[in-house]
């Protein structure tokens, strides 16, 4: 079976997560950050253990490659090898999204961070076979008073490079109670709405991510299985769910592969996509993903024409782009 030539769609992928181990060792090393020594020690740090407990600790991946990308030059780098390493397994349109607020420790400002990973984007969509956009994304927990910061800087790139807002991070209970003034303002600018949710156990927090903060998709949502209105209000409004199989079972949202919601979602009419979340914290690719779902959920070619189909339709991509992504339906055969 040739899962690298299936025509793929990542919507849910972290930029910090997803760098390059030997970029941030190079990078870490140039910086003064680690010696050459310290190499093993230091990939070995950037992804989660087998025995990973928690998000939590899965998030404490993300320090080094964090603490490395503080320069526009850095960040524009760091988005041009992504969207090449995606490219290269035939992802044809990605999505990414990362926290312009956690890359400002050298001074940077909001517009030149946002800036820079466009144009490693824009850098890598004229050499290679892919499309992408960038979600901004707050991380819960933090301070609330530069959210509106972030949301009018990237309204720059609006429809050019950036297309939606995220909420992020640890998940609480009825964390939604704290941003609908924010989702609201994001959505008045022209962003599209996508929010982390259900990740940890709370299934509550889908529905109320999808009736306070106007959702239009949810990060993960694994844990509305648990929660009757967050399933039949996905179920009914058909919102999309962002599923990471890989990253959900090391955080330990789920305990093991074979026992994730999707292929039950699937089977139930719910919209789900594969995605990869974080590409070197879970030490994993779109090919990987859309493989092991295949094979441990036993899915046909023509489930995995209607994923696909699922993915380019609820992708925040433009109705001409969109066109272009589901000519490549037509290519994907599981033979």
């Amino acid at each position: 079976m040739n899962y690298l030539a299936l025509p793929k769609i990542d919507l849910h992928c972290h930029l910090d997560g997803s760098v390059r181990p030997e970029t941030i060792f190079e990078l870490a090393v140039k910086q003064g950050l680690a010696k050459k020594e310290d190499k093993d020690a230091l990939v070995s740090a950037l992804s989660a253990p087998e025995d990973c407990q928690n998000l939590d600790e899965y998030i404490d991946c993300f320090d080094l490659p964090i603490k490395v990308m503080q320069t526009k030059d850095t960040l524009e780098r760091i988005s041009f090898e992504l969207f090449e390493d995606a490219a290269n397994e035939n992802v044809k349109y990605l999505e990414v999204r990362f926290g312009p607020l956690l890359h400002q420790n050298l001074g940077l400002s909001i517009s030149d961070i946002i800036e820079s990973v466009v144009s490693g984007m824009k850098r890598a969509e004229a050499m290679y076979d892919i499309h992408g956009n960038y979600i901004l994304s707050v991380l819960r927990g933090m301070p609330q008073d530069q959210i509106k910061a972030v949301i009018d800087a990237g309204a720059a790139w609006l429809n050019n490079g950036v297309v939606a807002f995220d909420i992020a991070g640890g998940e609480k209970p009825d964390f939604c109670a704290d941003f609908p003034e924010f989702t609201q303002y994001a959505a008045d600018k022209g962003y599209r709405l996508t929010v982390h949710a259900g990740e940890q156990w709370y299934g509550k927090n889908v529905y109320d991510a999808v009736t306070t903060l106007n959702a239009e998709r949810i990060g993960h949502g694994v844990h509305m299985k648990d929660h009757s209105d967050a399933y039949s209000v996905v179920k009914d409004q058909a919102i999309a769910l962002e599923i990471c199989p890989t990253s959900n079972v090391h955080t330990k949202c789920i305990e093991a592969f074979s026992h994730h919601p999707i292929g039950e979602f699937y089977q139930d009419g719910i919209v789900v996509t594969i995605n990869t979340d974080n590409r070197t914290v879970s030490k994993t690719t779109m090919t990987n993903e859309v493989r092991k779902v295949i094979e441990t959920f036993k899915l046909t070619k023509e489930d995995y024409q209607q994923i696909y189909t699922y993915s380019v339709n609820s992708s925040f991509a433009s109705d001409e782009v969109k066109q272009h992504l589901l000519h490549f339906n037509n290519q994907i055969s599981l033979s």
